[in-house]
């Protein structure tokens, strides 16, 4: 009978230990036309959506910062300015320390490369079919904080943690704020680009005619900001989409290679096996 109190005792002491503080996290939308930092020691996560002048981060504006992720440290003092209207801008995300110390999220690669802690800030510039994602994400957080439903302090913690897997995904474009940054800019926009006009042309000599610049200079900023080749931006989003049709729509092989503008089927396969190892339909049937 000793034991068995002694374990509830000690199960009870776990469940408090892992259990949140009311007010560790919250979360609130850009909508006003100035968002200013709250006097907290809370770190902040800022992502901006469209419809923002800039954001002005210890009395430095920095503009151009539409569809990007800011990281900010408790020192900084920021504010956010939008353009006129209600409709929301993006989120921010505050979390308290204890957060981030949390096992789950003290352990991913996000936090050991310091992000709140750099000496700079760091900004990303997410891919166009993340940025959904990570909508979805926020928002899910939002409903959550507001809820009564049992376990939702698990449920929170794993969608950060998927937040910042996401965040920290190769196709994204990570640097830090700058006013000057024009490669990361031009790399954003061919990214932009890819994600709208792929299903019409595979081809990087084709995007770099739309940023009137050459083929070897685009690949050449490429390679710098994100340490890949242009060609294989063209191929993520290529891939990304074969497999969300592959997976989640009765298309037959046929249509999707047709859809995505292959040539033919055959190509479409080659093309899917030579990148992913395995072939369209062992995808599809797997």
């Amino acid at each position: 009978m000793h034991n068995n109190n002694a374990l509830k005792t000690k199960k009870l002491y776990l469940e408090k230990q892992n259990r949140m503080n009311p007010d560790s996290i919250y979360i609130s939308q850009i909508i006003k036309e100035i968002t200013i930092k709250p006097r907290c020691d809370y770190f902040a996560v800022c992502w901006i959506k469209d419809e923002v002048d800039g954001i002005e981060i210890d009395q430095v504006l920095y503009q151009n910062v539409s569809n990007s992720i800011f990281f900010l440290d408790p020192r900084y003092e920021w504010k956010i300015f939008k353009t006129g209207g209600a409709t929301s801008a993006g989120y921010i995300l505050y979390l308290a320390k204890e957060v981030l110390d949390y096992p789950l999220l003290s352990n991913l690669h996000i936090n050991k490369v310091r992000l709140f802690n750099s000496g700079e800030i760091p900004l990303f510039k997410l891919s166009p079919g993340i940025e959904i994602r990570t909508q979805a994400i926020l928002e899910m957080i939002d409903e959550l904080l507001g809820s009564d439903l049992n376990h939702k302090d698990d449920a929170i913690l794993s969608l950060l943690n998927t937040f910042f897997v996401y965040c920290d995904g190769q196709c994204n474009i990570k640097s830090i704020v700058s006013n000057t940054n024009s490669k990361t800019n031009l790399v954003y926009k061919f990214k932009k680009l890819v994600d709208q006009h792929v299903l019409e042309n595979h081809e990087v000599t084709h995007y770099a005619g739309l940023l009137n610049i050459s083929p070897k200079y685009l690949n050449e900023c490429v390679q710098e900001v994100l340490s890949v080749s242009s060609k294989s931006i063209v191929i993520e989003q290529l891939l990304m989409r074969s497999r969300h049709e592959l997976k989640f729509s009765s298309k037959s092989i046929k249509e999707i290679s047709f859809e995505l503008g292959f040539s033919s089927p055959d190509y479409f396969s080659y093309f899917f096996k030579t990148h992913t190892g395995i072939t369209p339909s062992s995808l599809r049937n797997a």
